[in-house]
């Protein structure tokens, strides 16, 4: 025979749903969200907030990186210079040795000494 213990667990569960009350359960909702939606709001505009921020803050360091950019090409520029300054004083250097050895030739020449 058919006991209470072959009854399907789902068994009158379908007949059982239209007893759900709907204003109760739009009730339980409504109070639900109204539990949980100022936290979430809340949440939402520091999250915003938060993204306005870092926004904010990643423009400031590609400005400052610009700016180290800037001032590495400054130090690379006074490098070069330098090293011209430096160049152009061995230059200097190197025609005043000309000259001089121009001027001792000459010298010799006039003294009759064939070079």
């Amino acid at each position: 025979g058919v006991g209470p213990s072959d009854a399907s667990p789902d068994e009158g569960v379908v007949e059982d749903l239209p007893l759900i009350d709907e204003k109760a359960v739009e009730q339980l909702t409504e109070g639900l969200i109204s539990h949980y939606l100022p936290d979430l709001q809340r949440s939402k505009s520091a999250l915003q907030e938060l993204t306005q921020n870092q926004v904010v803050l990643l423009e400031t360091l590609e400005q400052e990186i610009s700016k180290f950019k800037e001032c590495n090409s400054i130090l690379d520029i006074n490098a070069l210079f330098s090293e011209a300054k430096h160049y152009h004083s061995k230059l200097v250097n190197i025609r005043n040795e000309m000259m001089m050895l121009h001027e001792k030739t000459s010298k010799l020449k006039v003294s009759g000494i064939n070079i």
